[in-house]
């Protein structure tokens, strides 16, 4: 999968969303992230990019200095930009911010182009490579820029293949750091089958005290959604709620779900 391909692609539509934003005059509210606005995503998602390509730019084996705020690159003039302790920041979407935006978007893009998957850096997952990096920045781009897109119209679906991988992706990577993150409680077995109607994909989790792992048994499941790649990352983020998907099973351990992968 050519992940750098679904990260540029991804980032333009981001990009395109917060420059309709601002040709409105004001940073809309985002509905899918409560508390923030179009400026306040673009921020987030820009502040990330640049830290992301500092820990691979000079190969990093610890965590960066997320107070650092000279290693983000910030322009000299900050008229009007977004105060994060003051989200949601509804005023005009400042012109320099998209400028610093695309900059960071662009460095993290040619740290991905030029750097072998398999170079050893940090990460807050147990894979610690510069490859998981550019995994996970595709996805949270792809969310980031639903987030946008809904902020300011419609916001389009996810491409099945990149949604099929973070469906994959989220029972490798991020349900086991979420749960260990918010010490989610231990599972009691609870099985949950996600089955992709735009593909033959099926996955199936099951929680086991704190263990959360994809099966391949063939066994039975507690509750089955059904919908297409898209509709289930978006559901597994927690952007989309579980009427929008086709489900069957025992309603209690589906609510139950987002108990034992707390949001973050």
């Amino acid at each position: 999968m050519d992940h750098v391909s679904h990260f540029h692609r991804e980032i333009r539509a981001f990009q395109a969303a917060a420059r309709r934003a601002a040709d409105t005059g004001e940073a809309p509210p985002v509905p899918s992230c409560p508390g923030w606005s179009v400026s306040d995503l673009v921020i987030h998602l820009g502040g990330v990019h640049r830290s992301v390509a500092r820990v691979i730019r000079e190969r990093l084996a610890e965590p960066p200095d997320f107070a650092d705020l000279a290693a983000l690159g910030l322009p000299p003039d900050l008229d009007g930009w977004p105060d994060p302790q003051n989200a949601p920041n509804l005023g005009p979407v400042p012109a320099n911010l998209l400028t610093w935006f695309a900059e960071g978007a662009a460095g993290l893009e040619e740290q991905f182009r030029d750097t072998d998957p398999g170079e050893p850096v940090w990460t807050w997952s147990a894979e610690r490579t510069a490859g998981f990096w550019l995994r996970m920045q595709t996805i949270e781009a792809a969310v980031h820029r639903w987030d946008a897109e809904g902020a300011v119209g419609t916001a389009l679906p996810v491409d099945a293949e990149l949604a099929a991988d973070s469906v994959s992706q989220t029972f490798e990577v991020m349900a086991p750091a979420r749960r260990a993150l918010r010490q989610a409680p231990p599972g009691r077995g609870e099985r949950y089958r996600f089955r992709r109607t735009d593909g033959a994909d099926v996955w199936t989790a099951r929680f086991e005290g704190d263990d959360v792992r994809l099966v391949e048994d063939g066994g039975p499941a507690d509750v089955e959604l059904a919908g297409t790649a898209s509709d289930l990352m978006l559901f597994l983020w927690r952007r989309l709620p579980a009427e929008h998907l086709d489900v069957s099973g025992d309603e209690a351990v589906l609510d139950r779900y987002f108990t034992l992968v707390p949001p973050v």
